[in-house]
């Protein structure tokens, strides 16, 4: 079925808010239509009200000239609209079979067809190019696998729209590749994509068509082929943006953290990080560059003290911590920026300023003779909500925020206080441009404020143009070790494949330039 949506003058309030003010929007057959905007835009609210989540206040939708009205998901699939969400809607102990005909199961004798279910996973998979075998379970897949699930399992629905929200949020580059292949599959047998996203870089390499939104208003509408990031991204933000990292050359310093021979085991007790020996200067970015999944994850956490470390030692200026709790590597000057919020680094109900000084709560300067001065955190709270661009009261839940002012509080949290060494994770995942800019920004800064710093980062460009020095981690090992500033692209995707030679990188004798 050819289709043609339009949604005419789209209006949702929450109480004062508008998070869409006569929003209007024409998505044609075979084309991709890409939303962008800052966090808290109303992209999502506009996607929920076309896929039946959320009823507009005021304004139509129409499907091929004739208006519907959405009661819930059900009647928007109804209608051949599908939609896969940023946290995905399956059921890890089930296979993907199970997961995808779950509420349509094609039946035999009263019982579920499980030949026919299998039969129809590997049917839809071929017609569309996803690649996906229907019997493992899902919890055994990575996330992109996962997410090839969620589209097939609205396409075997009959959607002739599928709404991605936040698609590439958890993807890596070559998972971000491999998506982009599926979606030019699914646009040249006449499907719709509706694609939201803050990556301008994906945005500008698969729509044809993108509409720019703003506090709930459309700023802007225009043809892939007749813009540019920089354009869009003073459209979302409304000023211009630096796409790129501006930083001098670092001047490293001496040896905060210093790593030796370090193994640890992931969740299943195999071992994920092997032999790593890295050392963290003052006024230096160690970026680790890989394919998530290679132990960076680990690493990070046995740094920080959340996983033990088999064997190998971890020193902080000359202190031995190997076995020291989260807690007091805190206490020695240890920040962590986790990369999954939600799990490790915030506590969903409560406040913003409770969030922001959960690690610090404790200092004179909050807490005098056991009783916490709110004063002093709600000052602390709202300086640090205008230094980040919180988009929320201080006094507000941090389950009521979008993703992206969710990572701004922890990333406040761990940047303010200028930790000795500060240990990251994905500092910009699910995050806006504009955004990006400033965390970069307060990312080079506590550098050059003598801060030692360790990136971990899935986006490529990302760890090279922040990173000082540069390592790939591929099989739980450092396999390379690279010069930011003229290593390219390829050469630090063939070791993230695993395609050099894996040996062990020999230690910098005193850090490096960028």
């Amino acid at each position: 079925m050819t289709m043609h949506i339009q949604l005419d003058r789209i209006t949702k309030r929450y109480g004062r808010l508008i998070a869409n003010d006569e929003v209007s929007l024409v998505v044609e057959a075979g084309t991709v239509h890409a939303i962008v905007g800052e966090n808290g835009a109303g992209k999502s609210t506009l996607m929920n009200t076309l896929y039946g989540l959320v009823k507009p206040d005021s304004g139509t939708i129409s499907i091929n000239d004739e208006p519907v009205s959405f009661h819930g998901p059900r009647d928007a699939i109804a209608r051949g609209i599908g939609m896969v969400h940023q946290h995905f809607m399956l059921v890890p102990s089930l296979s993907v079979a199970d997961n995808v005909i779950i509420g349509s199961a094609p039946k035999r004798r009263g019982l579920i067809d499980r030949r026919r279910a299998r039969e129809i996973v590997a049917r839809v998979s071929e017609e569309y190019g996803l690649h996906i075998e229907p019997d493992p379970l899902v919890r055994d897949l990575p996330v992109g696998a996962q997410q090839r699930v969620e589209i097939l399992k609205a396409l075997h629905r009959g959607a002739d729209v599928l709404i991605l929200d936040e698609p590439t949020a958890v993807l890596t580059p070559p998972e971000a590749v491999e998506l982009g292949r599926v979606i030019r599959q699914l646009t040249s047998v006449g499907k719709a994509v509706l694609f939201i996203s803050h990556k301008l870089k994906e945005v500008m390499a698969v729509s044809d068509e993108i509409t720019v939104m703003r506090r709930g208003r459309v700023t802007g509408h225009f043809a892939a082929a007749e813009t540019d990031e920089r354009e869009l991204a003073r459209t979302m933000v409304g000023r211009d943006v630096l796409t790129s990292v501006v930083k001098d050359a670092s001047e490293p310093g001496d040896v905060r953290l210093d790593v030796r021979d370090l193994e640890a085991k992931d969740d299943r007790g195999q071992m994920a990080v092997r032999g790593v020996t890295i050392e963290l200067r003052a006024g230096n970015i160690t970026g680790i560059a890989g394919v998530e999944g290679n132990g960076q994850t680990e690493l990070i956490e046995c740094l920080a003290g959340l996983r033990p470390a088999e064997s190998g030692s971890i020193e902080l200026a000359q202190t031995d911590i190997t076995r020291s709790t989260p807690r007091r590597r805190r206490d020695l000057g240890i920040g962590h920026i986790p990369e999954d919020r939600l799990k490790r680094g915030l506590a969903p109900n409560l406040s913003i300023e409770d969030n922001l000084v959960s690690t610090t709560y404790r200092q004179k300067r909050f807490t005098r003779f056991g009783v916490v001065r709110t004063a002093a955190v709600r000052e602390e709270a709202t300086a640090m909500i205008e230094r980040f661009g919180i988009a929320g009261r201080p006094d507000q839940a941090i389950a009521a925020l979008s993703g992206g002012n969710m990572q701004k509080v922890v990333v406040a949290r761990e940047l303010g206080g200028d930790p000795a060494v500060v240990l990251i994770a994905q500092p910009t995942r699910g995050v806006d441009v504009g955004a990006i800019e400033n965390i970069h920004r307060e990312i080079v800064a506590l550098r050059d404020r003598g801060s030692a710093v360790l990136l971990v980062s899935a986006e490529l460009d990302e760890v090279m143009s922040l990173s000082d020095d540069l390592y790939v981690m591929y099989d739980g090992q450092l396999v390379a070790r690279l010069d930011p500033a003229t290593a390219d692209a390829n050469e630090v995707g063939m070791h993230m494949a695993g395609i050099s030679a894996v040996a062990e990188p020999e230690l910098p004798a005193g850090g490096g330039g960028a």
